[in-house]
């Protein structure tokens, strides 16, 4: 296939090293992103199973999990430029349903949350500077929505200096055309795309 060729060529594709000290990130599996009946949101009952699989994997090695939230108070509203792109991106107010944490999840109060403005879980907060004193040399991604915030979060976190692992199976998207064109991308660029099964199997090897 010429495409494949091509980024072949172009010396894409490259596998990334699995650390010995990861850390699970799961990405605004929140209402607004999980309850379809939210419009921002989908259905994301499958993901978020995969995903208790991939937290229960990292308990079991006490490798940290880490949650992210997009939030915004009430003067942001009307000045955010992506919010004039991504409308109804306001609908992620600060104290609405929406910004809560599926209870699905099997998250603990020890978890750290991260609350975002943004795409990606690394700008504007101090993710990364945590996972560094944290020794975190690998970040496992999951959550929502793979074209949006996945793929970003991606990009981010190998420019921070982090391996990345993307859990493909643990991922959701509004459609699956940039759902799948996202995943491409990281996989060609940017991190390893895998499934959550990998994944688990790299944690009970450390």
């Amino acid at each position: 296939m010429k495409q494949e060729k091509t980024y072949k060529d172009a010396g894409f594709g490259g596998q990334v090293p699995r650390g010995r000290n990861p850390a699970l990130i799961v990405i605004d599996l929140s209402y607004g992103f999980t309850d379809a009946i939210y419009p921002t949101a989908s259905e994301a009952s499958a993901q978020i199973a995969v995903t208790n699989s991939l937290i229960a994997a990292a308990r079991l090695r006490s490798i940290p999990v880490i949650f992210t939230v997009i939030s915004f108070n009430k003067s942001e509203l009307d000045v955010l430029p992506w919010l004039k792109k991504a409308t109804g991106m306001k609908a992620l107010e600060d104290g609405s349903r929406l910004v809560e944490i599926d209870d699905r999840l099997d998250r603990e109060p020890t978890d750290a949350v991260f609350v975002k403005k943004g795409a990606s879980a690394f700008f504007g907060t101090n993710l990364a500077s945590q996972l560094a004193g944290a020794g975190v040399n690998t970040v496992v991604v999951a959550g929502a929505t793979t074209s949006g915030c996945i793929r970003a979060s991606a990009v981010d976190a190998v420019q921070s200096g982090f391996n990345v692992l993307v859990a493909a199976d643990a991922c959701v998207d509004r459609a699956q055309p940039p759902h799948e064109a996202a995943l491409y991308d990281i996989q060609q660029k940017y991190g390893d795309v895998v499934s959550s099964a990998e994944i688990i199997q790299y944690f009970k090897s450390l």
